[in-house]
């Protein structure tokens, strides 16, 4: 019963405030947090590692880094872009395990215009669909994700930290470690290439 009180008391709870409360120890706040946040890591790792074993142990490994050192974050203001440098510094690990190139893609809205602080959320296809739905749904989400594949790594990072986790082409620069306009170069192509690959099934 206090179990339940307490997720309905974080439920409205702004993100900042759960990141403080969980610095202070809130394992409740830390709790809302994580649930909060899987849904977005294991779509970034869906879309960026073709390796679907390894997709809940991604996950749960950047859910993990995640709190334990959410202590480490001075700025609860940049928890999302902490939270993808955690996620891009697991698949670049991951890359350099597999001693090969991944390749990548963006996916913007299919996508319309862009702006900096909009957030896009991308996710992976609903599940409650009806099975016509569902099928169409899981088929495009599956051309969507093999197209990402066949996109160079430093193009699929950028439109995965974008798309997914909504950061600013500012956090994606400084997590890339480039600059502004390279970001807005690399998710400009990716998604130009992505449109084309992805015009028949969008029809």
């Amino acid at each position: 019963m206090l179990k339940d009180i307490l997720r309905k008391k974080y439920k409205d709870t702004k993100e900042e405030e759960l990141v403080i409360l969980s610095q202070n120890n809130d394992y409740d706040a830390l709790e809302e947090l994580i649930r909060r946040t899987q849904k977005n890591i294991y779509s970034s790792f869906y879309y960026l590692n073709a390796d679907k074993e390894n997709l809940y142990d991604l996950t749960q490994e950047a859910l993990l880094r995640m709190a334990k050192n959410i202590g480490n974050l001075k700025n609860p203001k940049l928890f999302r872009s902490w939270l993808g440098h955690i996620v891009s510094n697991l698949f670049y690990d991951e890359q350099r395990k597999k001693h090969k190139e991944h390749i990548n893609i963006s996916l913007e809205n299919f996508w319309g215009e862009d702006e900096d602080n909009k957030d896009h959320g991308f996710e992976i296809c609903d599940t409650k669909e009806v099975p016509e739905e569902k099928t169409h749904s899981k088929e495009l989400s599956e051309v969507i994700k093999h197209q990402i594949y066949a996109l160079p790594d430093h193009f699929r990072i950028v439109i995965i930290l974008r798309e997914i986790q909504g950061l600013s082409y500012e956090e994606i620069a400084k997590i890339t470690k480039t600059n502004v306009n390279t970001v807005k170069s690399r998710i400009s192509r990716a998604r130009i290439k992505l449109q084309e690959h992805l015009k028949p099934y969008l029809n």
